[in-house]
C-alpha cells in the first residue's frame, strides 16, 4: 500500500548572484550581478528620531581590518514576489549582506551585556551559517544613536526599521527580476504524512528588550515592516512552519 503524502505548501527561492558593487548615486541592483549603493552620512533633523546620524559604506571582500561599532544584526536581502512567507516565490541576492551596527554620540556601544566593537575581522566569523562568506560583499549601515538612545528599546527598533527601509528600495527592483535569470533555484515543500510521527522543533529566542528581542511575522523575508515583537506578545510559543522558517519569518533583533 502506498503511503499517503500531502504537500501543505511549496516555496521556491530564486537567488541572484551580486559579484560587483560599486557607489552611485542611486541604490540599484541588477540580475547580472552588479550593484549600486548610495555611500555617504545622513542626519536625522527630527527631534523625536533616536538617531543622530547614518553612515552606509561598501566592505569590499577583503576589507575586514577595520573598526567596527557594535553588531546589531546581519540581514540577508531577500523579497516576495509571490505569495506570503514561507509559500510563493522568494528572490534573493547572494553574495552580499548588511550589517547593522550602533553606538551612541558619546561612544557608548549599542548592548545590553556585552558589546562587540573592535577589529571587524576578529569580531565577525566568515562563513557561518547566518553570516558573509569571505568573498561577499559587506554593506555597512552604521548607526550613531543620541545619547543613551543605543540602550533604549525604541532606539534599537527605530535603527533596524530604518535599516529595513535601506534594504527595502533593493527589493522593490528584486521584485521585477525575472526568475528564468537567476544563479540558483531551490525549491521546498512543507510535506505531511499522515500516520507518521509528528516532529516538533523548539527554538529558543530572545525577549528581555532592547538589543534582546525578536520580530516574527513580518511581509518580507528577514523584514521588520509589519512584523510583531515577541515581548509584545508575551514571550508565548507561537508555532511556524519548516518554510515559514527557511522564508525568513524570525527577525532576530540583536
Amino acid at each position: 500500500m502506498s503511503q499517503e503524502v500531502r504537500d501543505l505548501r511549496r516555496l521556491v527561492i530564486k537567488a541572484f548572484h551580486i559579484e560587483n558593487i560599486e557607489a552611485g548615486s542611486e541604490n540599484e541592483v541588477y540580475p547580472d550581478g552588479k550593484m549600486k549603493v548610495h555611500a555617504g552620512i545622513e542626519r536625522t533633523d527630527d527631534e523625536k528620531s533616536a538617531i543622530d546620524k547614518i553612515e552606509i559604506s561598501v566592505i569590499k571582500p577583503g576589507e575586514h581590518n577595520r573598526w567596527t561599532n557594535s553588531i546589531m544584526d546581519i540581514i540577508p536581502i531577500s523579497t516576495k514576489v509571490l505569495g506570503k512567507i514561507g509559500e510563493g516565490i522568494t528572490h534573493t541576492l547572494t553574495g552580499v549582506y548588511v550589517i547593522l551596527t550602533g553606538v551612541d554620540v558619546n561612544g557608548i556601544q549599542t548592548a545590553e551585556f556585552g558589546s562587540s566593537e573592535g577589529n571587524l575581522s576578529e569580531k565577525l566569523y566568515l562563513g557561518r551559517a547566518g553570516t558573509p562568506s569571505p568573498g561577499d560583499y559587506i554593506i555597512s549601515f552604521d548607526v550613531t544613536f543620541k545619547a543613551g538612545m543605543g540602550q533604549e528599546r525604541h532606539g534599537v527598533t527605530e535603527a533596524h526599521r530604518k535599516c529595513d527601509e535601506f534594504i527595502q528600495k533593493f527589493r522593490e527592483q528584486m521584485k521585477k527580476f525575472k526568475g528564468e535569470e537567476c544563479t540558483e533555484r531551490h525549491e521546498y515543500h512543507d510535506i505531511v504524512r499522515p500516520g507518521k510521527k509528528r516532529v516538533l522543533i523548539v527554538k529558543q529566542v530572545a525577549g528581555q528588550g532592547a538589543m534582546y528581542d525578536t520580530h516574527l511575522f513580518g511581509k518580507e523575508p528577514s523584514g521588520v515592516e509589519g512584523g510583531r515583537s515577541i515581548i509584545d506578545m508575551g514571550n508565548m510559543p507561537v508555532l511556524v512552519t519548516p518554510n515559514e522558517y527557511r522564508d525568513g519569518i524570525i527577525r532576530s533583533m540583536q
